[in-house]
C-alpha cells in the first residue's frame, strides 16, 4: 500500500484537516461509524481521540494535508506509533464523486477520506513529514517559491511599465532586469527621463562597482535605446516615479530567495538522494528538492508509469467508440512535480542526448511545449531508475523498469 504495511487495520481514522478545527470520521473494517465529530487542533485532545480509538486496535490515521495545517495530529501519532497516510487531494474528489449527495461539508469529506483507506487503499501514500530533513525542506522550498511567484510578478511589471513608455528602452534591458547594476541605475534615476537626465558619466560610475565587466556595455545599450526615441508617451513622468520602487522591491525579493537556494541546497546536500537527484543534466538545487519532496525515493510508485501519471506526464488517450481521436496533454496530476520536471528538461537541452530527443520530437511536427512534455516524460523513467536504484545518471543508460 505505497510503503504501508499490507493489512487490515481495527479502526481507519479520517481526519478533514482544517486550521482551527478538524473533522474526524473513524470507521471499523464493516463500514460502521465509531466516531464522528469535530476535534480541535490541539495536541491533547488529538490524544485523547487516539488513545480510545486504540481500544478497539490498529488505528490507520488518514488525512487530506500532512504539511501546514495537518502536521500537528501526524505527529501526534507518529509519536505514539499509530501508522498514518494520506489522501492526494485528486484521488479524493475523483472518490468522492462515488458518494451519493453533492454536499461540500467537512464531515462528508472526513467519512470520504476514512472510507477510501478502508476501501481503496492503494490510492494512500506514504507520509514522510517524520523526515525531519524532509520537513524543513518543505518550510524552505514553500517560502521560495512564495519568494519566486513574488518575483515574478514584480517583474513582469517592470518590463510592461517599460514597454508601455519605451520599448527600446525595454528590449536593451528587459533581459537584464535581474542584474544588479541594471537594478541600482532603475533605483537611483528611475525610467528614460531620469536615465537621460543623469548622462553617461553617471550612469558608468553607478554600473562599475556592480558591473566591473559588464558596466559599459549597459550603458552603452541603455543610451543607444534612449536615442531611439524622441517622443515622450503620456505616462513617462509617473513611471520615472514608480521604476525605482519597483527596482527596489525586486532587489528585495532577490536577495532571500539566493538565501533560500543557499540553504535550500545546504538541507538538500544532507540527503542521500541529493546526489542522485542532480547527477541529472537539468536537475538543479531548487528542482531537485521539489522532485524530493512530491517523490521520496520513488518507492510509493510501482513503475516509472505509476510516477508519469501522478506527475501528470501520461498522455491520456480520447477514445469514442470506434472513433480514435487520438492522445493529448494530461491536464490532472502534481501541478509542483509536473512543474519541475518541465523546467528540468528545458534546462537540460543543452545536454546533448536530450537535445537530440527533443531536436527529433520536434522533427516528428510536435510543438516546442509538446516536444518538452515528451522529453520530461522520458526523463522520468530515467530519473524513477536512478531513484529505485540509487545510482547517479549515466548517459545512453538503458532504463529497465519493474514490471507493473
Amino acid at each position: 500500500m505505497n510503503g504501508l504495511p499490507d493489512r487490515t487495520y481495527a479502526v481507519y481514522l479520517g481526519l478533514d484537516v482544517g486550521k482551527e478545527h478538524h473533522h474526524a470520521c473513524a470507521l471499523d473494517p464493516a463500514g460502521k461509524r465509531l466516531h464522528d465529530k469535530t476535534l480541535p487542533q490541539d495536541e491533547q485532545r488529538i490524544r485523547d481521540l487516539l488513545t480510545d480509538l486504540s481500544v478497539h486496535g490498529d488505528v490507520l490515521v488518514v488525512v487530506d494535508q500532512p504539511a501546514s495545517i495537518g502536521a500537528l495530529p501526524v505527529a501526534v501519532a507518529r509519536s505514539m506509533n499509530i501508522q498514518v497516510a494520506y489522501l492526494p487531494g485528486l484521488a479524493m474528489r475523483r472518490i468522492a464523486d462515488l458518494h451519493p449527495g453533492n454536499a461540500k461539508t467537512d464531515a462528508r469529506d472526513a467519512y470520504v477520506i476514512a472510507d477510501a483507506a478502508r476501501t481503496l487503499p492503494h490510492a494512500l501514500r506514504r507520509v514522510d513529514v517524520g523526515d525531519d530533513a524532509l520537513a524543513d525542506l518543505e518550510v524552505i522550498v514553500g517560502f521560495d517559491d512564495d519568494l519566486a511567484a513574488e518575483t515574478t510578478r514584480v517583474t513582469n511589471r517592470v518590463h510592461g511599465l517599460l514597454t508601455q513608455i519605451h520599448p527600446a528602452l525595454e528590449r536593451a534591458i528587459g533581459g537584464s532586469l535581474h542584474h544588479p547594476a541594471v537594478l541600482e541605475l532603475l533605483s537611483r534615476f528611475g525610467g528614460p527621463s531620469g536615465l537621460r537626465t543623469a548622462g553617461r558619466r553617471r550612469l558608468l560610475a553607478v554600473a562599475k562597482p556592480r558591473a566591473p565587466r559588464k558596466y559599459q556595455a549597459f550603458v552603452d545599450a541603455i543610451m543607444t535605446a534612449l536615442d531611439e526615441q524622441t517622443v515622450t508617451v503620456p505616462g513617462t513622468r509617473a513611471a520615472d516615479l514608480v521604476l525605482p520602487k519597483l527596482a527596489d522591491q525586486l532587489a528585495g525579493l532577490l536577495a532571500p530567495r539566493a538565501e533560500a537556494a543557499t540553504q535550500v541546497e545546504e538541507m538538500l546536500d544532507a540527503h542521500p538522494l541529493a546526489q542522485v537527484l542532480t547527477s541529472m543534466p537539468g536537475v538543479g538545487v531548487r528542482t531537485g528538492a521539489r522532485i524530493l519532496l512530491e517523490v521520496g525515493d520513488a518507492s510509493s510508485f510501482a513503475t516509472p508509469g505509476h510516477l508519469a501519471a501522478y506527475a501528470g506526464l501520461a498522455p491520456v488517450t480520447r477514445r469514442s467508440g470506434t472513433s480514435i481521436r487520438g492522445e493529448h496533454p494530461s491536464r490532472s496530476g502534481n501541478k509542483n512535480l509536473k512543474r519541475a520536471f518541465f523546467l528540468a528538461a528545458f534546462a537540460a537541452l543543452k545536454d546533448p542526448a536530450s537535445r537530440a530527443y527533443y531536436d527529433r520530437k520536434r522533427a516528428e511536427g510536435k510543438r516546442h511545449n509538446a516536444a518538452l512534455i515528451c522529453l520530461a516524460r522520458r526523463r522520468c523513467d530515467v530519473l524513477y531508475a536512478m531513484l529505485r536504484d540509487g545510482t547517479t545518471y549515466q548517459p545512453g543508460r538503458p532504463v529497465t523498469p519493474i514490471a507493473a
